[in-house]
Protein backbone atom coordinates (compact mmCIF):
# COMPACT_ATOMS: atom_id res chain seq x y z
CA UNK A 1 0.00 0.00 0.00
CA UNK A 2 1.48 3.55 -0.77
CA UNK A 3 1.61 6.62 1.20
CA UNK A 4 -1.00 8.20 -1.38
CA UNK A 5 -3.36 5.36 -1.00
CA UNK A 6 -3.10 5.28 3.41
CA UNK A 7 -3.55 8.53 3.31
CA UNK A 8 -6.84 8.29 0.33
CA UNK A 9 -8.02 5.17 3.02
CA UNK A 10 -7.96 7.35 5.90
CA UNK A 11 -10.92 9.24 6.94
CA UNK A 12 -11.08 12.96 7.60
CA UNK A 13 -10.51 14.32 11.31
CA UNK A 14 -14.12 16.34 10.70
CA UNK A 15 -16.30 13.62 8.87
CA UNK A 16 -18.37 12.50 11.82
CA UNK A 17 -18.19 8.52 11.92
CA UNK A 18 -21.39 6.23 11.39
CA UNK A 19 -24.35 5.91 13.27
CA UNK A 20 -24.84 3.05 15.40
CA UNK A 21 -27.56 0.94 12.95
CA UNK A 22 -25.04 0.84 10.30
CA UNK A 23 -22.38 -1.54 9.62
CA UNK A 24 -20.70 -0.43 6.91
CA UNK A 25 -20.74 3.14 5.22
CA UNK A 26 -18.50 3.84 1.73
CA UNK A 27 -17.97 7.46 0.70
CA UNK A 28 -16.91 8.87 -2.45
CA UNK A 29 -15.16 5.19 -3.06
CA UNK A 30 -12.51 5.03 -6.56
CA UNK A 31 -10.12 2.31 -7.08
CA UNK A 32 -7.76 2.55 -10.65
CA UNK A 33 -5.31 0.16 -11.54
CA UNK A 34 -1.74 1.00 -13.18
CA UNK A 35 -2.14 -1.12 -16.61
CA UNK A 36 1.41 -1.45 -18.31
CA UNK A 37 1.20 -2.27 -22.07
CA UNK A 38 3.91 -3.36 -24.98
CA UNK A 39 3.02 -3.35 -28.64
CA UNK A 40 3.57 -6.59 -30.47
CA UNK A 41 4.60 -9.02 -27.68
CA UNK A 42 6.86 -11.55 -28.66
CA UNK A 43 5.85 -15.51 -29.18
CA UNK A 44 8.77 -17.36 -28.01
CA UNK A 45 11.00 -17.40 -25.11
CA UNK A 46 14.01 -16.69 -26.86
CA UNK A 47 12.09 -13.68 -28.66
CA UNK A 48 11.69 -12.17 -24.92
CA UNK A 49 15.00 -12.53 -24.03
CA UNK A 50 16.17 -10.92 -27.37
CA UNK A 51 13.80 -8.06 -26.48
CA UNK A 52 14.77 -7.76 -23.26
CA UNK A 53 18.42 -7.00 -23.76
CA UNK A 54 17.69 -4.56 -26.59
CA UNK A 55 15.06 -2.97 -24.65
CA UNK A 56 15.95 -2.55 -21.69
CA UNK A 57 15.92 1.24 -21.33
CA UNK A 58 12.80 1.01 -22.86
CA UNK A 59 9.83 2.81 -21.31
CA UNK A 60 6.51 0.49 -20.75
CA UNK A 61 3.20 2.11 -21.96
CA UNK A 62 1.32 3.05 -18.87
CA UNK A 63 -2.77 2.72 -18.95
CA UNK A 64 -4.92 3.77 -16.60
CA UNK A 65 -7.69 1.58 -15.70
CA UNK A 66 -10.92 2.56 -13.04
CA UNK A 67 -12.42 -0.15 -11.92
CA UNK A 68 -14.41 1.79 -9.37
CA UNK A 69 -16.08 5.39 -9.77
CA UNK A 70 -17.34 7.64 -6.69
CA UNK A 71 -19.01 4.89 -5.19
CA UNK A 72 -21.39 5.82 -1.80
CA UNK A 73 -23.34 3.63 0.42
CA UNK A 74 -24.39 2.05 3.48
CA UNK A 75 -25.76 -1.24 4.85
CA UNK A 76 -27.42 -1.10 8.13
CA UNK A 77 -27.15 -4.31 10.63
CA UNK A 78 -28.85 -7.45 10.08
CA UNK A 79 -29.48 -6.88 6.52
CA UNK A 80 -28.24 -9.53 3.58
CA UNK A 81 -27.28 -7.09 0.50
CA UNK A 82 -26.60 -8.98 -3.09
CA UNK A 83 -24.31 -7.03 -5.50
CA UNK A 84 -25.53 -7.48 -9.04
CA UNK A 85 -23.34 -6.54 -12.00
CA UNK A 86 -21.91 -8.02 -15.10
CA UNK A 87 -18.18 -9.32 -15.84
CA UNK A 88 -15.82 -5.89 -15.21
CA UNK A 89 -18.55 -3.96 -13.00
CA UNK A 90 -16.42 -3.65 -10.09
CA UNK A 91 -18.46 -6.37 -7.67
CA UNK A 92 -15.34 -8.21 -6.49
CA UNK A 93 -13.21 -5.39 -6.85
CA UNK A 94 -14.98 -3.67 -3.85
CA UNK A 95 -15.43 -6.67 -1.72
CA UNK A 96 -11.35 -6.64 -1.82
CA UNK A 97 -11.62 -2.85 -0.50
CA UNK A 98 -14.21 -3.67 2.29
CA UNK A 99 -12.09 -6.78 3.21
CA UNK A 100 -8.73 -4.66 3.12
CA UNK A 101 -7.13 -6.79 0.64
CA UNK A 102 -6.48 -3.90 -1.67
CA UNK A 103 -6.68 -0.04 -0.87
CA UNK A 104 -8.90 2.84 -2.55
CA UNK A 105 -7.50 5.26 -4.60
CA UNK A 106 -9.98 7.74 -3.12
CA UNK A 107 -12.81 7.89 -0.67
CA UNK A 108 -13.21 6.06 2.47
CA UNK A 109 -14.61 2.58 4.25
CA UNK A 110 -16.17 2.68 7.84
CA UNK A 111 -16.84 -0.70 8.87
CA UNK A 112 -19.03 -1.45 12.15
CA UNK A 113 -17.25 -4.66 12.96
CA UNK A 114 -14.88 -7.13 11.90
CA UNK A 115 -14.83 -8.94 8.80
CA UNK A 116 -15.16 -12.83 7.51
CA UNK A 117 -14.68 -13.18 3.90
CA UNK A 118 -15.00 -16.15 1.43
CA UNK A 119 -13.72 -14.16 -1.73
CA UNK A 120 -12.08 -16.49 -3.95
CA UNK A 121 -10.48 -20.15 -3.97
CA UNK A 122 -6.87 -19.55 -2.23
CA UNK A 123 -7.48 -16.33 0.11
CA UNK A 124 -7.25 -16.36 3.33
CA UNK A 125 -5.84 -19.81 3.96
CA UNK A 126 -1.96 -20.70 3.78
CA UNK A 127 -1.66 -24.04 1.81
CA UNK A 128 1.49 -25.20 3.67
CA UNK A 129 -0.73 -25.87 6.96
CA UNK A 130 -3.66 -28.21 7.89
CA UNK A 131 -7.42 -27.63 8.06
CA UNK A 132 -6.92 -27.97 11.90
CA UNK A 133 -4.50 -24.94 11.89
CA UNK A 134 -5.84 -22.70 9.33
CA UNK A 135 -8.94 -22.39 11.06
CA UNK A 136 -6.89 -21.60 13.93
CA UNK A 137 -4.71 -18.97 12.30
CA UNK A 138 -8.21 -17.46 10.61
CA UNK A 139 -9.78 -17.04 14.45
CA UNK A 140 -6.56 -15.29 15.79
CA UNK A 141 -6.21 -13.10 12.91
CA UNK A 142 -9.66 -11.69 13.95
CA UNK A 143 -8.59 -10.78 16.73
CA UNK A 144 -10.03 -13.94 18.66
CA UNK A 145 -8.47 -16.08 21.86
CA UNK A 146 -8.01 -19.07 21.50
CA UNK A 147 -10.64 -20.76 24.09
CA UNK A 148 -13.13 -18.59 21.32
CA UNK A 149 -12.09 -20.36 18.57
CA UNK A 150 -11.99 -24.01 20.42
CA UNK A 151 -15.35 -23.48 21.33
CA UNK A 152 -16.75 -23.13 17.72
CA UNK A 153 -14.36 -25.70 16.38
CA UNK A 154 -16.77 -28.67 15.91
CA UNK A 155 -19.57 -26.53 14.77
CA UNK A 156 -17.19 -25.44 11.78
CA UNK A 157 -15.69 -29.03 11.27
CA UNK A 158 -19.42 -30.57 11.31
CA UNK A 159 -20.73 -27.85 8.64
CA UNK A 160 -17.82 -28.77 6.61
CA UNK A 161 -17.95 -32.14 6.63
CA UNK A 162 -14.06 -32.56 6.61
CA UNK A 163 -13.26 -34.11 9.83
CA UNK A 164 -11.10 -37.09 8.01
CA UNK A 165 -8.76 -34.28 6.60
CA UNK A 166 -8.44 -31.72 9.34
CA UNK A 167 -4.62 -32.55 9.93
CA UNK A 168 -3.86 -32.51 6.23
CA UNK A 169 -2.21 -29.31 4.43
CA UNK A 170 -5.04 -27.34 2.55
CA UNK A 171 -3.00 -27.14 -0.62
CA UNK A 172 -4.21 -31.50 -1.29
CA UNK A 173 -7.87 -30.52 -0.54
CA UNK A 174 -9.97 -30.41 -3.38
CA UNK A 175 -11.77 -27.70 -4.45
CA UNK A 176 -14.54 -28.58 -2.77
CA UNK A 177 -13.32 -29.53 0.04
CA UNK A 178 -11.30 -26.19 0.39
CA UNK A 179 -14.65 -24.05 -0.23
CA UNK A 180 -16.27 -26.51 2.39
CA UNK A 181 -14.22 -25.53 4.89
CA UNK A 182 -13.48 -21.84 4.06
CA UNK A 183 -16.99 -20.81 4.23
CA UNK A 184 -17.65 -22.72 7.77
CA UNK A 185 -14.83 -20.89 9.30
CA UNK A 186 -15.96 -17.46 7.56
CA UNK A 187 -19.62 -18.12 8.88
CA UNK A 188 -18.87 -19.58 12.38
CA UNK A 189 -15.92 -17.49 13.46
CA UNK A 190 -16.83 -14.15 15.46
CA UNK A 191 -16.98 -11.65 12.36
CA UNK A 192 -19.72 -8.87 12.82
CA UNK A 193 -19.33 -8.50 8.84
CA UNK A 194 -19.40 -11.77 6.24
CA UNK A 195 -18.50 -11.01 2.71
CA UNK A 196 -19.32 -13.51 0.09
CA UNK A 197 -17.88 -13.78 -3.31
CA UNK A 198 -18.88 -15.79 -6.56
CA UNK A 199 -17.03 -19.00 -5.12
CA UNK A 200 -20.13 -20.83 -3.62
CA UNK A 201 -20.71 -21.84 -7.07
CA UNK A 202 -18.22 -24.21 -7.31
CA UNK A 203 -19.88 -26.64 -4.61
CA UNK A 204 -22.92 -28.90 -5.02
CA UNK A 205 -26.98 -28.16 -4.71
CA UNK A 206 -26.95 -29.80 -1.26
CA UNK A 207 -23.80 -27.08 0.12
CA UNK A 208 -25.46 -24.36 -1.21
CA UNK A 209 -28.35 -24.88 0.06
CA UNK A 210 -26.93 -25.58 3.53
CA UNK A 211 -24.69 -21.92 2.95
CA UNK A 212 -27.77 -20.40 1.97
CA UNK A 213 -29.47 -21.24 5.67
CA UNK A 214 -26.54 -20.29 7.69
CA UNK A 215 -26.03 -16.82 5.73
CA UNK A 216 -29.66 -16.28 6.72
CA UNK A 217 -28.95 -17.90 10.26
CA UNK A 218 -26.04 -15.13 10.37
CA UNK A 219 -28.62 -12.30 8.87
CA UNK A 220 -31.33 -13.06 12.21
CA UNK A 221 -28.13 -12.85 14.72
CA UNK A 222 -27.73 -8.96 13.33
CA UNK A 223 -24.37 -9.40 11.80
CA UNK A 224 -24.26 -7.99 8.03
CA UNK A 225 -23.85 -10.35 5.01
CA UNK A 226 -22.92 -8.99 1.53
CA UNK A 227 -22.67 -11.61 -1.68
CA UNK A 228 -21.87 -11.05 -4.69
CA UNK A 229 -23.86 -13.53 -7.40
CA UNK A 230 -24.49 -14.35 -11.21
CA UNK A 231 -27.20 -16.54 -9.86
CA UNK A 232 -29.99 -13.83 -9.84
CA UNK A 233 -32.15 -16.75 -8.51
CA UNK A 234 -29.23 -16.79 -5.07
CA UNK A 235 -29.92 -13.20 -4.64
CA UNK A 236 -33.61 -13.06 -5.10
CA UNK A 237 -34.02 -15.88 -2.69
CA UNK A 238 -31.54 -14.56 -0.15
CA UNK A 239 -31.26 -10.72 -0.22
CA UNK A 240 -33.04 -8.03 1.97
CA UNK A 241 -32.03 -5.24 -0.63
CA UNK A 242 -29.26 -4.85 -3.84
CA UNK A 243 -26.43 -3.20 -5.42
CA UNK A 244 -26.24 -2.47 -8.84
CA UNK A 245 -22.46 -1.97 -10.70
CA UNK A 246 -21.99 -0.91 -13.64
CA UNK A 247 -18.16 -0.12 -15.27
CA UNK A 248 -17.26 0.90 -12.18
CA UNK A 249 -20.33 2.79 -10.85
CA UNK A 250 -23.33 2.21 -8.60
CA UNK A 251 -26.04 3.13 -10.69
CA UNK A 252 -28.64 1.34 -8.13
CA UNK A 253 -29.38 0.48 -4.53
CA UNK A 254 -32.48 -0.72 -3.75
CA UNK A 255 -34.63 -3.72 -4.01
CA UNK A 256 -33.35 -6.86 -5.45
CA UNK A 257 -36.37 -6.41 -7.92
CA UNK A 258 -35.12 -3.20 -9.51
CA UNK A 259 -31.45 -4.27 -9.15
CA UNK A 260 -32.35 -7.36 -11.56
CA UNK A 261 -34.61 -5.30 -13.71
CA UNK A 262 -31.29 -2.97 -14.14
CA UNK A 263 -29.23 -5.98 -14.82
CA UNK A 264 -31.44 -7.08 -17.71
CA UNK A 265 -31.78 -4.02 -19.28
CA UNK A 266 -28.22 -3.44 -19.53
CA UNK A 267 -28.20 -6.48 -21.82
CA UNK A 268 -30.55 -4.74 -23.49
CA UNK A 269 -28.19 -1.90 -24.04
CA UNK A 270 -24.89 -2.99 -24.50
CA UNK A 271 -25.98 -5.64 -27.23
CA UNK A 272 -25.19 -3.90 -30.14
CA UNK A 273 -21.79 -2.74 -28.05
CA UNK A 274 -21.26 -6.54 -27.93
CA UNK A 275 -21.29 -7.09 -31.69
CA UNK A 276 -17.50 -5.36 -31.42
CA UNK A 277 -14.72 -7.35 -30.96
CA UNK A 278 -12.36 -4.81 -29.24
CA UNK A 279 -15.34 -3.73 -27.06
CA UNK A 280 -15.77 -6.98 -25.69
CA UNK A 281 -14.24 -7.78 -21.74
CA UNK A 282 -10.98 -10.11 -22.03
CA UNK A 283 -7.58 -9.93 -23.03
CA UNK A 284 -8.29 -10.05 -26.39
CA UNK A 285 -5.57 -12.38 -27.52
CA UNK A 286 -8.36 -14.56 -29.10
CA UNK A 287 -11.97 -13.66 -30.28
CA UNK A 288 -15.61 -15.05 -31.42
CA UNK A 289 -15.91 -13.05 -34.68
CA UNK A 290 -19.49 -14.94 -35.45
CA UNK A 291 -21.94 -16.78 -32.81
CA UNK A 292 -25.50 -17.75 -34.14
CA UNK A 293 -28.37 -20.34 -33.60
CA UNK A 294 -28.57 -23.38 -35.85
CA UNK A 295 -32.86 -22.70 -35.26
CA UNK A 296 -33.68 -19.89 -33.15
CA UNK A 297 -37.11 -21.29 -31.96
CA UNK A 298 -36.89 -25.26 -31.13
CA UNK A 299 -39.69 -27.84 -28.76
CA UNK A 300 -38.71 -28.91 -25.22
CA UNK A 301 -37.09 -32.14 -26.11
CA UNK A 302 -35.10 -30.62 -29.33
CA UNK A 303 -31.27 -30.22 -29.67
CA UNK A 304 -30.04 -26.65 -29.65
CA UNK A 305 -27.40 -26.19 -31.19
CA UNK A 306 -24.58 -23.11 -31.01
CA UNK A 307 -22.28 -22.21 -34.22
CA UNK A 308 -18.96 -20.12 -33.40
CA UNK A 309 -16.11 -19.16 -35.50
CA UNK A 310 -13.12 -18.08 -33.64
CA UNK A 311 -9.93 -16.24 -35.65
CA UNK A 312 -6.90 -16.89 -35.87
CA UNK A 313 -4.17 -15.73 -33.74
CA UNK A 314 -0.50 -16.86 -35.39
CA UNK A 315 1.49 -15.06 -32.25
CA UNK A 316 -0.10 -17.25 -29.53
CA UNK A 317 1.03 -20.32 -29.42
CA UNK A 318 -0.64 -22.71 -26.95
CA UNK A 319 -3.97 -24.76 -27.56
CA UNK A 320 -7.12 -23.11 -25.93
CA UNK A 321 -10.65 -24.21 -24.77
CA UNK A 322 -14.18 -23.26 -25.32
CA UNK A 323 -17.09 -22.84 -22.63
CA UNK A 324 -20.69 -21.54 -22.81
CA UNK A 325 -23.46 -20.67 -20.74
CA UNK A 326 -26.92 -21.39 -20.97
CA UNK A 327 -28.91 -18.97 -19.09
CA UNK A 328 -33.08 -18.18 -18.49
CA UNK A 329 -34.94 -15.01 -18.97
CA UNK A 330 -34.82 -14.74 -15.22
CA UNK A 331 -30.58 -14.32 -15.61
CA UNK A 332 -30.20 -17.63 -13.49
CA UNK A 333 -27.24 -19.61 -15.24
CA UNK A 334 -29.03 -23.21 -16.50
CA UNK A 335 -25.71 -25.05 -17.92
CA UNK A 336 -22.63 -24.61 -18.05
CA UNK A 337 -20.79 -26.67 -20.80
CA UNK A 338 -16.92 -26.40 -21.03
CA UNK A 339 -15.09 -28.05 -23.92
CA UNK A 340 -12.64 -29.67 -21.58
CA UNK A 341 -14.98 -31.91 -20.25
CA UNK A 342 -15.32 -33.69 -23.85
CA UNK A 343 -11.50 -33.06 -24.60
CA UNK A 344 -12.24 -30.40 -26.92
CA UNK A 345 -9.18 -28.30 -27.26
CA UNK A 346 -8.71 -26.02 -30.60
CA UNK A 347 -5.42 -24.53 -32.51
CA UNK A 348 -5.29 -20.78 -32.21
CA UNK A 349 -3.11 -20.55 -35.67
CA UNK A 350 -5.73 -21.49 -37.39
CA UNK A 351 -9.72 -19.84 -37.73
CA UNK A 352 -11.61 -22.52 -36.03
CA UNK A 353 -15.54 -23.18 -36.89
CA UNK A 354 -17.42 -25.40 -33.84
CA UNK A 355 -20.61 -26.20 -32.55
CA UNK A 356 -22.39 -27.32 -29.16
CA UNK A 357 -25.16 -29.61 -29.12
CA UNK A 358 -27.15 -30.12 -25.53
CA UNK A 359 -29.28 -32.82 -26.10
CA UNK A 360 -30.43 -32.34 -22.30
CA UNK A 361 -31.83 -30.85 -20.08
CA UNK A 362 -35.17 -30.34 -21.27
CA UNK A 363 -35.65 -26.55 -21.67
CA UNK A 364 -38.88 -25.24 -20.57
CA UNK A 365 -40.58 -22.71 -22.61
CA UNK A 366 -39.40 -19.16 -22.94
CA UNK A 367 -36.77 -17.39 -23.62
CA UNK A 368 -32.59 -18.44 -23.31
CA UNK A 369 -29.92 -16.60 -24.03
CA UNK A 370 -26.09 -18.13 -25.02
CA UNK A 371 -22.74 -16.67 -23.20
CA UNK A 372 -19.34 -17.45 -24.67
CA UNK A 373 -15.93 -17.41 -23.64
CA UNK A 374 -12.67 -18.24 -24.62
CA UNK A 375 -9.94 -19.40 -21.85
CA UNK A 376 -6.05 -19.29 -22.71
CA UNK A 377 -4.00 -20.28 -20.11
CA UNK A 378 -6.17 -19.95 -17.13
CA UNK A 379 -6.99 -16.07 -18.52
CA UNK A 380 -10.54 -15.21 -20.40
CA UNK A 381 -9.54 -13.27 -23.53
CA UNK A 382 -12.68 -13.22 -24.65
CA UNK A 383 -16.46 -12.93 -22.84
CA UNK A 384 -19.21 -12.70 -25.49
CA UNK A 385 -22.41 -12.29 -22.74
CA UNK A 386 -25.73 -13.05 -24.75
CA UNK A 387 -23.51 -13.76 -27.50
CA UNK A 388 -27.22 -15.04 -29.01
CA UNK A 389 -30.42 -16.13 -27.95
CA UNK A 390 -33.43 -19.20 -28.92
CA UNK A 391 -36.90 -19.72 -27.80
CA UNK A 392 -38.35 -22.82 -26.72
CA UNK A 393 -42.01 -23.41 -27.55
CA UNK A 394 -44.83 -23.79 -25.12
CA UNK A 395 -45.11 -27.63 -25.98
CA UNK A 396 -45.00 -30.45 -23.50
CA UNK A 397 -42.31 -33.32 -24.54
CA UNK A 398 -43.90 -36.17 -22.68
CA UNK A 399 -46.18 -38.45 -24.11
CA UNK A 400 -48.96 -38.52 -21.71
CA UNK A 401 -50.65 -35.12 -21.05
CA UNK A 402 -51.42 -34.23 -17.19
CA UNK A 403 -52.75 -30.93 -15.40
CA UNK A 404 -50.09 -28.23 -15.08
CA UNK A 405 -49.25 -28.94 -11.34
CA UNK A 406 -47.63 -32.13 -13.02
CA UNK A 407 -44.74 -30.14 -14.77
CA UNK A 408 -44.82 -26.41 -13.63
CA UNK A 409 -42.20 -27.00 -10.99
CA UNK A 410 -38.57 -26.96 -11.35
CA UNK A 411 -36.33 -24.74 -14.12
CA UNK A 412 -35.78 -27.34 -16.66
CA UNK A 413 -38.33 -31.00 -18.25
CA UNK A 414 -36.46 -34.11 -16.63
CA UNK A 415 -35.97 -36.96 -18.55
CA UNK A 416 -37.01 -39.97 -16.81
CA UNK A 417 -38.66 -43.20 -16.56
CA UNK A 418 -40.50 -45.09 -13.22
CA UNK A 419 -40.49 -48.86 -13.41
CA UNK A 420 -41.76 -51.30 -10.57
CA UNK A 421 -39.54 -53.86 -9.05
Amino acid sequence: MTSEDTEAARPPSNVCTMSQDTAIAVTDLSKTYRIYRRDGQPSTAAEQVIRNLRERSKKKVREEFEALHDVSFSVDWGQVVGIIGRNGAGKSTLLKIINRITAPTKGRIELGGRVGSLLEVGTGFHPELTGRENVYLNGTLLGMRRKEIRSRFDAIVEFAGTEKFLDTQVKRYSTGMYIRLAFAVAAHLESEILVVDEVLAVGDSDFQAKCLRKMREVARDGRTVLVVSHQLQTVSDLCSSALYLEAGKLLLHGSVEQAMEEYKRSFIRSAPLMQVMSARPGTGELRFTEASMAKDVVKPAEEVVIEFTIGANQSYGNRYHVSSFINNEDGMLIAQCDSRVNEFWLDPSTDNSGRLVLRTPWFKPGSYTVDLFIHTGGRQADIWEQACRFQVLPISPYSHATTPDGTDRGIVFPDFDYAQQ
